[in-house]
């Protein structure tokens, strides 16, 4: 346990350093909320605010999912220079270390996260206490998700250059195959079967659930699933730090 918190520690302490990442990684979401929301939202029969209202939990979880999986990068970055090798030679158990790295991307994943919730009286939406702790929750099961695909990922790369490049072909599909721009409800049957195999949508779906109250997916099934991404990317991720070095 104190190797896990000293990993997680590590890791925070480093993005407190390099406050420039906190601000770069607010400025995606907001454009995509009041620019491309504003533009899309003049032309929906939702209308303008009830459109920014509406993707404003896809706007969260696109906010989570780059964020978390980006900050696994470093993971990539300390095998280039050498850091990976000395963490792994610590005396602290290998599956800590990858357990840490999944916790520590989503916590700070969920840094800029929680600035955007500053945002919802601006778009008139104003959830109560149990919203308010359901949304919280959905975005804390997002954050970890999205990280340990972010780790699980980043710790068979040896390249900065490759990663950023795969991770980016692989984030925006799932992203807007996820319906946070749009109902799925209302997409076509090929575009809602993908969604099924897309995790960020059933994140989207329980945050959007607890926020607005309606949910696409059975609740059931968003948490089973996400529980279940979870456990296996986290054991692929570990499996991939036992391995050592030249894994």
């Amino acid at each position: 346990m104190r190797g896990l918190l000293a990993v997680i520690a590590l890791d925070l302490k480093r993005l407190w350093t390099d406050r420039v990442r906190l601000v770069v990684g607010l400025i995606q979401p907001l454009l995509y909320l009041f620019v491309l929301g504003s533009g899309l939202g003049a032309n929906s029969l939702m209308g303008g605010g009830k459109y920014l209202s509406y993707i404003y939990p896809g706007v969260l979880g696109l906010s989570l999912l780059f964020t978390s999986v980006f900050a696994a990068m470093l993971i990539v970055f300390d095998r280039q220079i050498g850091f990976l090798k000395a963490v792994l030679v610590a005396p602290v158990p290998r599956p800590a270390i990858a357990i840490g790295k999944v916790l520590s991307g989503a916590l700070q994943a969920l840094v800029p996260a929680v600035v955007l919730l500053a945002f919802l009286p601006l778009l008139g939406m104003h959830p109560g206490l149990v919203r308010f702790l359901a949304l919280v929750g959905a975005m804390a099961m997002a954050a970890v998700t999205f990280s340990a695909l972010g780790v699980a990922t980043a710790a068979r790369f040896k390249s900065t250059t490759v990663f950023p490049i795969i991770g980016n072909a692989v984030l925006l599909p799932m992203f807007f195959l996820s319906g946070a721009l749009y109902p799925l409800a209302a997409a076509p049957h090929w575009l809602r079967i993908l969604a099924h195999f897309d995790p960020v949508a059933y994140a989207v779906d329980l945050m959007r659930g607890a926020l607005l109250g309606s949910l696409y997916f059975p609740l059931w099934l968003s948490i089973g699933l996400l529980a279940l991404f979870i456990l296996v990317l986290t054991w692929l991720a570990t499996r991939v730090f036992a391995s050592g070095e030249d894994a």
